[in-house]
């Protein structure tokens, strides 16, 4: 493992709660020694970089402030959480127009001055939005991805680990399509330690794994923290972080990020989440995992859902 370079540079562009929590996320990893916030509300990412930095004491040295577009020139990582928030009883993609309309307008100012930059997209529908600023921005696949199912995943692997009653480190599976309602849960890849999972209930003597109960509750987990809480921040900034920390660290881990597919599994021309290697070009390189046949035919599903929104906001 490469160690990460020093004089790092990440961006947030957006800072409401998701936006603010990676922030936090990012400042308390110790990853970058510099942290630039961007918001259209000057104010509030002003007083986001205050408040940070009066952890200085307590955390390794970082220079956080707030800025415009300019001052995001030389960032390693650009993380793009700038739009509408997910309210109660909305979907992702029911954000898309006004989120695009934003996306529109930021994205070309952004490049100016960071068309070197790894652009992560988080804002939703992410797939949607990921596929949008690569057409706007003209660059490579492997520099403008999205945070995709990184955090399904870890939803995934956290409701399989509970019922297995193991450490979720030790469960490896995936989420993959959109980051939505059309996901796909990867049942015949999921495994503890290097054991199908059906196998793993069988030696413990578990009753075998409700599937539909536990890919509907890894679905709708964002519906009801919603619920109670108005909004999801703290484990979607965990996973941005997760994924800056492969890209600064050229680590060449396998995470779920959303990224133009083409040509794999009869799909291409969108963006969706697939197992894929992340170091420090970026997105590296697609996984290609068996699947059962109706894994793929639900993978082409979520595609086609998202290629229908792609074509309806005009990409």
């Amino acid at each position: 493992m490469v160690e990460k370079k020093k004089g790092v540079k990440i961006a947030i562009v957006g800072v409401g709660l998701v936006g603010a929590s990676a922030a936090f996320a990012i400042m308390i990893s110790g990853m970058a020694s510099q942290l630039v916030l961007v918001d259209v509300n000057k104010d509030k990412a002003e007083g986001e970089a205050m408040d940070l930095g009066d952890a200085a004491a307590f955390i390794k040295p970082i220079n956080v402030m707030y800025g415009t577009y300019a001052d995001c020139q030389g960032a390693d990582i650009v993380v793009f959480t700038a739009g509408a928030n997910q309210k109660p009883g909305e979907t992702r993609l029911d954000l898309v127009q006004k989120n695009i309309a934003i996306l529109k307008e930021s994205l070309p100012q952004l490049l100016k001055y960071c068309s070197e930059s790894i652009i992560l997209m988080v804002s939703n529908p992410v797939d949607v939005l990921t596929y949008a600023a690569l057409k706007i921005s003209g660059l490579p696949a492997s520099q403008v991805f999205g945070s995709g199912t990184v955090l399904d995943t870890s939803r995934f692997k956290a409701e399989l680990a509970e019922y297995c009653q193991v450490d979720p480190r030790n469960v490896h599976a995936y989420i993959v399509g959109e980051h939505g309602d059309s996901e796909v849960a990867l049942w015949s890849t999921a495994t503890v330690a290097g054991i199908d999972i059906e196998q793993y209930c069988q030696q413990r003597g578990l009753a075998p794994i409700d599937r539909q109960l536990v890919a509907e509750r890894v679905r709708t987990a964002a519906y009801e923290i919603i619920k109670r809480k108005g909004a999801t921040y703290y484990a979607v900034a965990l996973s941005i972080k997760r994924i800056c920390e492969a890209i600064l660290r050229n680590e060449n881990s396998i995470l779920t990020v959303s990224g133009l597919v083409n040509n794999l599994y009869g799909i291409e021309h969108c963006c969706l989440s697939l197992p894929t290697i992340v170091n420090g070009t970026g997105r590296s390189k697609v996984i290609a995992l068996p699947m059962t046949v109706r894994e793929e035919e639900a993978l082409r599903n979520s595609a086609q859902v998202l290629k229908k929104i792609i074509k309806q906001v005009g990409f």
